[in-house]
């Protein structure tokens, strides 16, 4: 089902964009990791967003969340992957399925961590960012996991559901990936272990890999006034866009990104008719 605006992130400056949006009466899809992953779910105390002291960042992530679907905005848990621009629609591939909308707010928070030796030189050969995705290719295969979330346990699980022998690395810091023509090994932590495909799940994916050509400034994704970026349709708000990294911030971004995204939709619609 095709929506008018998809926003990518559920945090502050996401679900904002989605409840306004939907006060603009356009339809909204938010995509996210679980609200337990986000790094302010983790907080257990706020003090600094106006009018309500003292709640924890869960309690805060709660109300949001509960506002905007209230207001009519749609939900679905999955990682987003890569994106395409194709005459006036983007084209969001979320896990194994595509999701299309003309307008796309980008509300991630920021990717951490580089990119290790060997990632993106066997990425489609060997490198995956999605177990569920590809884990098919890797069936009865040695696998290595490489899991920076809560999640990441259970594509692990779905891995070696379906044959696949499977060393899982904690959060390692230090990875190098190696081989010729594809993924012959891992080493993380001074551990070696000999693989056929590596599944990198990271919560956030950096921007540019997920929007190629996506204009950065200082490490962080450039925009204008209007929250927009560099390419057509495509909003940012929140931590991606820089600091200061703040709750106030992102949700104040997330308003003036959901306005420009649900009145580009309308815009082309208008064109469209």
């Amino acid at each position: 089902m095709a929506h008018d605006v998809l926003v990518i992130g559920g945090g502050p400056a996401g679900l904002s964009a989605a409840l306004n949006v939907r006060a603009r009466g356009r339809s909204v899809l938010v995509v996210s990791n679980p609200p337990e992953e986000n790094p302010l779910w983790r907080a257990e105390r706020v003090d600094n967003y106006i009018g309500l002291p003292g709640v924890s960042g869960g309690e805060l992530l709660t109300a949001m969340r509960r506002h905007a679907e209230d207001a009519g905005a749609e939900f679905r848990q999955g990682k987003v992957l890569n994106a395409v621009h194709m005459g006036d629609t983007w084209y969001v591939s979320v896990d194994s399925d595509m999701e299309n909308a003309p307008a796309v707010i980008l509300a991630a928070g920021i990717s951490r961590g580089k990119k290790f030796p060997g990632e993106a030189e066997f990425l489609g050969r060997g490198v995956s960012y999605c177990a569920t995705c590809d884990g098919m290719l890797y069936r009865n295969k040695p696998v290595a996991v490489l899991g920076y979330s809560d999640s990441a346990q259970h594509e692990a699980d779905f891995l070696a559901g379906i044959g696949c022998s499977v060393t899982y690395f904690d959060r390692p810091k230090d990875c190098v990936i190696s081989g010729k023509d594809r993924v012959e090994s891992v080493t993380c932590g001074g551990e070696t272990v000999p693989v056929e495909g590596v599944f990198l799940l990271r919560p956030t994916m950096a921007p540019t890999d997920i929007f190629p050509g996506l204009a950065v400034e200082n490490g962080h994704v450039a925009v204008d006034g209007k929250m927009a970026t560099n390419l057509p349709g495509l909003f940012a708000a929140g931590d991606c866009t820089g600091g200061p990294l703040q709750v106030s911030k992102a949700a104040g971004e997330g308003l003036v990104a959901g306005q420009s995204a649900a009145a580009y939709a309308a815009a082309l619609a208008r064109k469209n008719k």
